[in-house]
């Protein structure tokens, strides 16, 4: 199994370095005072097309040949991936194909096609989007960049944790939202590497839980495909390259409900004054609901806010007041 280590964090740092953007980190004194400690959010929502997935995106695709970059890349994703491929192809000169499930949310559709990629689509209830893409892929002589089964996205993503780190100084935990376990890979390998007895707590919703079955088996576990508002987060098995660093560094797993994430999503949109989407939104519903183990000083990672108004509205009405 390819390793991804520290060094490979810190090169990706480097190359994407001017490219992504160093986002904030927040802090709200209401949320303190819930949580019983310091929260520091780092907020991937302000990202480039709004999530940590352009980070990885980029490291990956950066690295390709020019003459690979010319043929150009495929990708498979329940959107944010495919947003992050097809703008980071757009910024390289290259062109992107991307696969998306036929409920991806209108929103993450439209800013797909806005950064210029092809877009075909399948069933994620019975489809096999690796078989489809990888044959996409081999047909029309593209560079499959995989969601999180990739070395190259793993230290990309990593590189978040890496900023949270060096802008928000030593923590005693940090949260990170879990679906095919790519950002939590590079994120553990990031924090770990710099504050060996950190907590990094995984957080995925309750109707997805795979990543916390395969954890506590030892082995991944397959789950019927997820039906969650976290589209983000629906996976049905861990990465065989992410579940490998994984069981090695996140200290736990802990669920959400979609209630859970609703009311998280409130709360950040009331004391944070940002939107956040579902997927990116669960990091925050843990510390909320009371899950994370006694720390004084925790990070969270709000993944990303690709959301529609319409859709957002929707499902922050269905939610208790913060």
């Amino acid at each position: 199994m390819i390793a991804v280590t520290f060094s490979d964090v810190r090169e990706a740092a480097a190359r994407i370095a001017g490219v992504a953007h160093r986002t904030p980190v927040l802090r709200s004194r209401t949320l303190d005072g819930l949580a019983g400690a310091e929260v520091l959010i780092k907020c991937e929502n302000f990202q480039r097309m709004g999530a940590f997935k352009f980070r990885g995106a980029y490291n990956a695709v950066s690295r390709l040949s020019p003459e690979q970059l010319a043929q150009g890349v495929a990708a498979y994703s329940s959107g944010n991936h495919a947003q992050a491929v097809a703008l980071a192809a757009r910024e390289l000169g290259s062109s992107a194909v991307i696969l998306l499930p036929e409920d991806t949310p209108q929103s993450k559709v439209d800013a797909t096609k806005g950064y210029g990629a092809e877009i075909l689509s399948y069933d994620r209830y019975t489809g096999d989007r690796v078989a489809i893409g990888t044959a996409l892929a081999a047909e029309r002589g593209l560079a499959l960049i995989p969601p999180y089964e990739h070395p190259h996205v793993i230290a990309g993503q990593g590189t978040a944790a890496l900023e949270l780190l060096e802008d928000a100084g030593p923590l005693d935990a940090v949260v990170v939202p879990v679906g095919g376990g790519g950002l939590i890979a590079g994120s553990s390998t990031a924090a770990k590497a710099l504050r060996p007895d950190i907590q990094v707590v995984g957080v995925e919703p309750s109707a997805g839980d795979d990543t916390k079955r395969s954890l506590e088996r030892g082995d991944r576990v397959r789950i019927p495909v997820p039906r969650t508002i976290a589209d983000g987060q629906a996976a049905e098995i861990p990465g065989e390259l992410t579940f490998s660093i994984n069981r090695r560094l996140v200290d736990g797993i802990v669920l959400v409900t979609d209630d859970d994430i609703r009311a998280a999503m409130r709360f950040a949109f009331e004391r944070l004054k940002i939107v956040v989407e579902p997927s990116g939104a669960t990091g925050l519903a843990a510390v909320l609901t009371g899950q994370i183990p006694a720390a004084r000083r925790i990070g969270v990672i709000v993944s990303g806010g690709n959301i529609g108004p319409d859709r957002f509205a929707e499902l922050v009405a269905d939610s208790e007041p913060g």
